[in-house]
């Protein structure tokens, strides 16, 4: 079965698809063609032979996580599938009896291979002991680009690149999180909510997707909230109304004014650190975990507020 991918619309809707064909990388094969197609072939590249059943549970763990490796490695390798119900003639003489079962085959000879279900870097290690180093793959590339793109609050390129990602994988955790920051910078809430359902219930925890999500109550707060300038004007004219300075603090940071939100909600802790209970530290965290770890307006208020409470 086709695993979904996705496309950016025009108008920057997330379309459902089907994903595109892997050039050739990953085939089945028969003990007919098993000669032409892993044999020979391998005289041009390694390839991977997988020996799998319908019935056999880790074999289904395993697919997923063997095709992304080879489809990473673009072409230092090839997997070649064989289903030893249909075909026990070539894994007989080759003496499998457990399956999975995988063999490299380099220049016409079985070189190594490994049996059971493998983690995505067992996997990797695996290929690049058969192919050399592997670099980073194109949707690793096209991750680094989405992120810098959105760093720099460039909404439109770093969804597209966002959206490539997921062509290649479809199930990228930080990706969908990644596009859904984008649809909440360009305001569009509805939309940022969609993606983050879309998510597998069990990648939720996810850093990348929790940091989403935070961003997300954060854009829907500051959208309830009133004019930026009124509210400054009440701050600015009554000191001590913390909710004011509170809502303040939630609209400058929606307008991406990350280290004056730090200042007011900063402002609160030491005017009153007890209001709210203890409300102003509690959005500080929430504005960290939605900004990320590595953000500086992040680190300014860590440092900020490690300053206040342990002094």
């Amino acid at each position: 079965m086709n695993e979904p991918t996705y496309t950016l619309g025009a108008n920057g809707a997330l379309f459902g698809g089907e994903t595109q064909a892997d050039d050739g990388l990953i085939k089945d094969t028969t003990t007919q063609a098993f000669m032409a197609d892993v044999i020979e072939e391998s005289s041009n590249q390694p390839v991977l032979i997988d020996f799998w059943a319908p019935w056999c549970g880790p074999c289904k763990q395993l697919t997923p996580v063997i095709e992304k490796a080879v489809r990473n490695a673009r072409g230092a390798v090839k997997l070649v599938k064989m289903n030893i119900d249909e075909h026990p003639e070539i894994p007989g003489q080759m003496g499998v009896q457990s399956i999975p079962a995988v063999v490299a085959f380099k220049d016409g000879r079985p070189l190594d291979g490994f049996m059971g279900a493998q983690t995505e870097s067992q996997v990797q290690a695996f290929i690049e002991r058969i192919a050399g180093p592997v670099g980073p793959s194109e949707a690793d590339q096209m991750m680094e680009q989405a992120e810098a793109a959105r760093a720099e609050g460039n909404w439109a390129v770093a969804a597209q690149a966002y959206v490539a990602v997921l062509q290649a994988e479809p199930d990228n955790a930080a990706a969908m999180a990644g596009l859904a920051h984008c649809y909440v910078g360009a305001g569009d809430l509805d939309r940022a909510t969609q993606t983050l359902a879309a998510i597998a219930p069990e990648k939720a925890n996810d850093p990348a997707v929790t940091a989403a999500k935070a961003a997300l109550e954060l854009a829907e707060q500051a959208d309830k909230l009133g004019d930026l300038a009124e509210l400054q004007a009440r701050v600015a004219s009554q000191p001590d109304d913390h909710q004011a300075r509170f809502d303040l603090a939630v609209a400058l940071s929606a307008r991406g004014d990350k280290t004056d939100a730090v200042d007011q909600l900063m402002e609160i802790i030491v005017r009153d650190r007890e209001w709210n209970e203890d409300g102003a530290r509690k959005q500080l965290v929430q504005f960290f975990e939605a900004w990320g770890f590595k953000d500086p307006a992040a680190a300014y208020g860590r440092r900020k507020l490690s300053a206040v409470l342990f002094s």
